[in-house]
């Protein structure tokens, strides 16, 4: 049965038309507008959305100062029911050795060690509150990051011939905090000339220069360097059979620039094509453009010889498939966060813990997941790129 209301509003006249089916049980009406001078259809959906968008409650909360929350319940979290509740505790009170989570979750870090049931510890002691994409031109980004394995040797020799360097002895670091509490997550890096700190050398500049640095071993390929600066962490087997971990220690302070979105602009691939294993190829194509593609990227890490596999800017071990970074100008370092993203593999629904940072993790729904070590990991973190959404699970207010 069909039931057309027409509504008559002087020059520009909205056709208003609701169709009613009924099969077997009633279901919502569907509305179809029109505008009357071109007699087309308007697209209502976009103004409906934003509708409700501005119904939404949104709140800031001091553990989360800069971060628009919407409250949420466990209810909403896609695939919460298929959790490994266990595993997910146990990755907390992992994060709970820290000093960031005991100050975030307080008391909860003790309960932890001593719950009967990881579910219910969930669910009793914590709320769920969905994170806000700070850009509203974009949504939220999952990418992935792993451990990758390096080949090298502590001398300079063939084909070990590329330098992992440590922090330059002329790189300094101020602190802003002292002086601008609200800058506590920022560092100013730079070296000194003359009276003044100016901004310090860029890869580029650096690659033409002979760095006054420690030299924690050498390596066989440039491009899988480069790669574990975007990494942020790995391991290098030595030609003596030692497993040497390697980990961030610095930055030369210039903004990171992608080189996959370098490629796509200048129309050397598509979109799809620019997984790290698609731009290795493209190097191994073309040899002679590397050093025009490397020096894209101003941007430069430096790092120093660790006891441990991959640590996060948190200071723990990362753990496969549960730690993720994030950018703690948005959301806490050591916060527990759900997170929910499809990809073409599979559904990724879970808790993870924001146990480390990255230079190109820049917005508040927006996270890179470890997917742990070596070369199957890292086909998966090559590959990861999906829309995600963020919840934040924090302590359940006692009032």
């Amino acid at each position: 049965m069909n039931f057309a209301i027409i509504a008559s509003m002087k020059r520009n006249i909205l056709y208003i038309t609701t169709i009613l089916f009924l099969v077997g049980c009633s279901r919502e009406p569907t509305v179809v507008v029109y505008d009357a001078p071109t007699q087309k259809p308007l697209d209502i959906q976009k103004s409906a959305q934003e509708s409700i968008q501005k119904s939404i409650q949104k709140v800031k909360l001091p553990a989360v100062p800069n971060a628009e929350l919407i409250p949420s319940s466990f209810e909403e979290l896609p695939e919460w029911e298929s959790e490994d509740y266990t595993a997910a505790l146990n990755s907390f009170v992992t994060s709970c050795k820290t000093s960031k989570t005991k100050a975030l979750y307080e008391e909860l870090c003790r309960v932890a060690k001593e719950t009967p049931s990881p579910k219910d510890f969930f669910m009793q002691n914590f709320a769920p509150y969905q994170v806000d994409v700070s850009d509203k031109k974009d949504d939220g980004l999952l990418t992935g990051y792993y451990e990758p394995l390096l080949r090298g040797s502590l001398k300079k020799k063939e084909p070990y011939v590329h330098p992992v360097y440590g922090t330059p002895k002329d790189l300094v670091t101020v602190k802003l905090a002292d002086q601008y509490p609200e800058l506590k997550n920022y560092r100013l890096r730079g070296r000194v000339e003359g009276a003044n700190v100016v901004p310090y050398y860029s890869r580029k500049e650096l690659s033409g220069r002979k760095i006054d640095a420690e030299i924690v071993c050498y390596v066989d390929s440039r491009i899988d360097l480069f790669f574990l600066e975007v990494q942020g962490s790995g391991r290098v087997l030595l030609e003596n059979g030692e497993m040497m971990y390697v980990g961030f220690d610095n930055l030369n302070g210039h903004k990171y620039k992608s080189i996959g979105k370098y490629l796509i602009d200048a129309g050397e691939m598509t979109y799809a094509e620019a997984s790290m294993q698609g731009i290795k190829k493209w190097c191994d194509q073309n040899p002679s453009r590397v050093d025009e593609l490397l020096h894209h990227n101003d941007s430069m890490v430096f790092f120093k010889k660790k006891n441990q596999p991959a640590t996060g800017a948190l200071g723990v071990v990362l753990t496969p498939e549960r730690s993720v970074a994030i950018d703690q100008s948005y959301l806490p370092l050591g916060s527990m966060l759900y997170m929910s993203a499809e990809t073409k593999e599979k559904d990724l629904n879970r808790i993870v813990l924001a146990q480390d940072t990255g230079g190109a993790i820049k917005g508040s729904v927006r996270a890179d997941f470890f997917c742990g070590y070596g070369d199957e990991a890292g086909q998966i973190a090559g590959r990861l790129k999906a829309p995600l959404k963020l919840w934040i699970l924090l302590p359940k207010s006692k009032s």
